[in-house]
């Protein structure tokens, strides 16, 4: 018969424990994307308990899990700092990125459903009433969603781990790309209409062409403000 401590020991996570570390890394990364927490920025696991109000646990898996995604940077016995990309960074990911979400839009063509194709719209119409008002935030994520969408429409899991993997180190260089240049976020607005357009015509081409118009986009936007800001340097 087992004693009541080793059966406690094989109980699942509590939820509660399992919501702490999903609010916390969800918390944590948005502060990176939104610039909120700069690249180069330290993050001391006593400053983010205090500022989560968590303890360490799952704070170090947030932690983790971020640095998995390139977000951030585990420093030996020294915690932890936000990623700073480089020019070079930034260019060479924006091309892979781009020919990846190329790829997956022609794919799509071939395998989306009717069904995704309306649920593309809609996420569409709801993106266009965050830009309307001007939340970038809840635009952000719905313009993500749409992307995740296309690649998940391709059909291709290797694909799909790959532009997720490479994604993630650039959702702050996607995000700053609206937010540092209007014009662009209201041309995005149209370039997202064509591609939906495309996809609902199943023209594998134009839709293929149109993505990587997108992005193209997206990164001379970044780097012409690049050209007016400093790299940001490691912050105590």
């Amino acid at each position: 018969m087992r004693s009541p401590s080793s059966t406690s020991t094989l109980r699942p996570p509590a939820p509660r424990v399992q919501s702490l570390h999903h609010d916390t890394l969800s918390a944590l990364r948005d502060l990176i994307v939104h610039n909120e927490l700069p690249p180069g920025s330290r993050l001391t696991e006593t400053m983010l308990s205090e500022r989560f109000s968590v303890s360490r646990t799952p704070l170090r898996e947030a932690l983790k899990v971020l640095s998995s995604e390139g977000l951030v940077e585990i420093l030996p016995n020294r915690g932890a700092r936000v990623v700073t990309l480089t020019p070079a960074d930034i260019k060479n990911l924006f091309e892979v990125i781009g020919a990846l979400e190329s790829l997956a839009g022609r794919l799509a063509c071939q395998n989306i459903s009717d069904a995704e194709i309306c649920d593309l719209k809609s996420i569409h119409c709801q993106m266009q009433a965050t830009f309307l008002r001007s939340d970038l935030p809840e635009y952000f994520r719905l313009n993500q969603e749409i992307h995740t969408h296309i690649v998940a429409a391709a059909r291709n899991p290797i694909l799909a781990t790959t532009h997720q993997n490479l994604n993630a180190r650039l959702l702050r260089a996607r995000y700053m790309a609206n937010q540092v240049d209007h014009d662009r976020w209201a041309a995005a607005m149209g370039e997202h209409e064509l591609i939906i357009e495309a996809l609902e015509r199943r023209d594998g081409i134009r839709t293929g062409e149109l993505l990587l118009q997108h992005l193209r986009h997206k990164f001379e936007a970044i780097s012409r403000h690049l050209e007016t800001v400093p790299l940001a340097k490691e912050t105590a």
